[in-house]
């Protein structure tokens, strides 16, 4: 995740630059259900409203709790499915706010009624984060519900109106980026704190459909956007934030801007992004799935490192003997084609390994998704760039190589 706002504030109203940050142990993205009401077009989980077997028991979720708790992890996000339709959601997210991690709720909001809103904030979530995809019947179009949009505002509403921190995420593809603006506008006005563009990934539905994600000079103008509003929002001195996720080339974008607007705080910034990192799956952020499998993120369901009924998750995750983990753990790591040759590397860290691996079949080639020019990047000749192919059926899909 790229906290776009966090660093305009920085740019207004420059800090002193601290010490390297190092998590002590990452975030953890824990989809306790996959079961769900909606069957969104690009569900990384590919969810649907039936039970998977196989479910980690409550018992079995507390004695994970217990590993990632003396891991030093610091962060849960409780995830699904839809984590509402956990029967015993509040008594693992209790548990969790008691054992003092920051506890954040990803749902899709189309179940939270009043009687549910009033036990959300009962329970202390540090942050909700809801989806919406669009205006009306875009996003309905997305959620595959008619009606999903209404629910979903009213649940935000209901929840922003108990005095608890929300926030809405819009995953944006070439069908809803003109709705931008409008989302933005909705997100100012109804007070929302927090609004994160996710940039598609090309993960469970999201690679059948990847057909249909932005191409680069849709994210360039939704880029420059994004920074103008959260700029607008810094300057006014609102704590409003915007974040994006899913691709590490937007750091590199923003500072491409500060060269052309105040070229005198680049030095600076760049020393910040620099100690970022850029893209840290396997690293800062990792993810168990309903099953218990342990991924590297929320989009490498396709492979597994380890199971917690097996072996507890710090084991799993201090183990580098899997080759995609001692990759990803690398430093630098080792990448391939423009992204490697790339002069900010040290930025973006390589971006995210899943699509290049979905369109290549290796995780270590370039990102396709990087939106940047080959003279933005600091490439002394322009390269022929790999592009994203529309999604044949998995008998077409390169194999992944190691």
């Amino acid at each position: 995740m790229f906290r776009l706002s966090h660093y305009l504030h920085e740019l207004r109203e420059p800090t002193p630059l601290g010490p390297a940050r190092q998590p002590p142990g990452p975030v953890v993205i824990w989809n306790l259900i996959r079961r769900c009401n909606l069957t969104c077009k690009h569900c990384y989980s590919i969810s649907g409203d039936v039970d998977f077997p196989g479910e980690l028991s409550t018992p079995e979720v507390f004695s994970v709790m217990d590993d990632l708790r003396a891991f030093r992890v610091p962060v849960l996000i409780l995830s699904g499915g839809e984590p509402l339709m956990r029967r015993d959601i509040f008594e693992i997210s209790e548990r969790a706010k008691a054992m003092k991690f920051y506890v954040g709720l990803s749902s899709n909001g189309t179940l939270v009624d009043a009687a549910l809103a009033d036990r959300i904030r009962d329970v202390g979530y540090d942050y909700v984060g809801i989806s919406l995809d669009g205006i009306g019947d875009t996003h309905d179009r997305f959620r595959r519900k008619i009606g999903a949009y209404d629910e979903a505002l009213g649940g935000l509403r209901l929840l922003r109106d108990r005095g608890i921190k929300v926030g809405v995420r819009f995953t944006m593809t070439e069908d809803n980026a003109a709705e931008l603006p409008d989302m933005l506008d909705l997100v100012e006005r109804e007070g929302f704190h927090k609004f994160y563009l996710s940039h598609l990934v090309y993960a469970g539905r999201g690679n059948k459909n990847r057909g249909d994600d932005a191409v680069w000079q849709t994210t360039r103008d939704t880029m420059d956007m994004v920074i103008d509003r959260a700029w607008r929002w810094a300057q006014s001195g609102s704590d409003m934030e915007i974040v994006t996720g899913n691709n590490d080339a937007d750091a590199v974008y923003l500072l491409r801007w500060a060269e052309r607007t105040m070229p005198h705080a680049v030095e600076g910034l760049r020393t910040r992004l620099r100690q970022w990192g850029g893209n840290s799956s396997g690293v800062n952020v990792a993810n168990i799935d309903n099953l218990g499998n342990v991924h590297p993120d929320t989009m490498w369901w396709h492979y597994t490192l380890g199971n917690v009924k097996a072996r507890p998750f710090s084991a799993i995750w201090t183990d580098l003997s899997d080759p995609i983990m001692a990759g990803l753990k690398r430093k630098p790591r080792v990448i391939g084609g423009r992204c490697g040759q790339c002069a900010f590397f040290d930025v973006c860290n390589g971006n995210t390994r899943v699509r290049a691996m979905r369109i290549t079949g290796d995780p270590w080639a370039e990102d396709p998704g990087c939106y940047l020019t080959d003279t933005e990047i600091g490439l002394a000749a322009p390269v022929e760039r790999v592009t994203v192919s529309a999604y044949r059926g998995a008998r077409h899909e390169a194999p992944l190589s190691l």
